[in-house]
């Protein structure tokens, strides 16, 4: 018999609760390695789950770090996220918006650091 990992709480019955039913995230919102900040601090009476991304979020934290931290499985986070990037209380920045080609050093300049660096 398989034992569940250390501190994971996949309890069917909380995960119904936690993502009040909802069992599908947001089309496209999030991937594994989008990077999620906080806009707003946390709120009181505020759902725990959503004040703890909130907390972790103060700097940029990629999705599958929130859902190893909050020990719940990728789908519920992606869900809880969904809610907290509705009300504009954090926003996402996705890699495939990273800087184009054309803003990257040109191979020569390239190959020229990488020898001065064998020859230190």
């Amino acid at each position: 018999m398989t034992r569940p990992l250390a501190g994971r709480d996949e309890d069917p019955d909380r995960l119904y609760t936690v993502t009040r039913g909802r069992s599908r995230p947001p089309e496209h919102a999030f991937d594994l390695v989008t990077l999620i900040v906080t806009e707003q601090e946390p709120v009181p009476g505020m759902q725990s789950e959503h004040a703890r991304i909130l907390t972790l979020c103060a700097t940029p934290t990629a999705v599958v770090e929130l859902a190893a931290e909050l020990a719940l499985p990728v789908s519920v986070v992606k869900i809880l996220l969904g809610d907290l990037l509705e009300a504009g209380r954090i926003t996402a920045r996705h890699p495939r918006f990273a800087p184009s080609k054309a803003r990257l050093p040109d191979l020569d300049t390239l190959k020229q650091v990488l020898h001065g660096l064998q020859q230190l």
